[in-house]
């Protein structure tokens, strides 16, 4: 990026409202942006990095409180680096923690998945001319229907 980018271009570019950027900065999310001799907001590469990181922030959960309180260790320093890495690796362990209950739920799902499939060719194979081919149908009909299997 080559210049300054302008509150309605930074807010194309993240897909969020110049609302948004505008409160983040109200919020101490953000630094005050540069602005021109109009007052119009200059947003420089410094600035689209950091709400990159933000954004990042925001779409694993982490709180408006916690991001502000990370912005403002981070505006005081490298005194502040300890602190900083305390509150991320806390974040890390509550994203790795839901990201394993979001494997485990895609397991299940995907062996519901496979429970149904599996009935469903069953159930559409050939008719048979054998004995008792009705109450095979009936069978797997009523398995179909068995809400303990959903």
């Amino acid at each position: 990026m080559d210049g300054f980018l302008s509150i309605a271009q930074m807010a194309q570019h993240f897909g969020v409202s110049a609302h948004t950027l505008r409160y983040y900065e109200r919020a101490g999310l953000l630094a005050p942006v540069h602005r021109d001799a109009g007052g119009r907001r200059q947003y420089a590469q410094r600035d689209v990095a950091w709400l990159a990181f933000l954004m990042r922030l925001r779409a694993m959960g982490v709180p408006i409180r916690d991001m502000r309180r990370y912005a403002q260790l981070r505006a005081a320093g490298n005194a502040t680096l300890v602190e900083r890495l305390d509150l991320l690796s806390e974040h890390r362990d509550a994203v790795a923690a839901r990201l394993a209950s979001l494997q485990d739920n895609l397991a299940a799902l995907d062996n519901k998945l496979a429970w149904y499939r599996d009935a469903i060719a069953q159930s559409v194979s050939p008719p048979s001319t054998s004995p008792g081919a009705d109450d095979e149908q009936r069978t797997l009909h009523a398995r179909l229907e068995d809400p303990s299997t959903d």
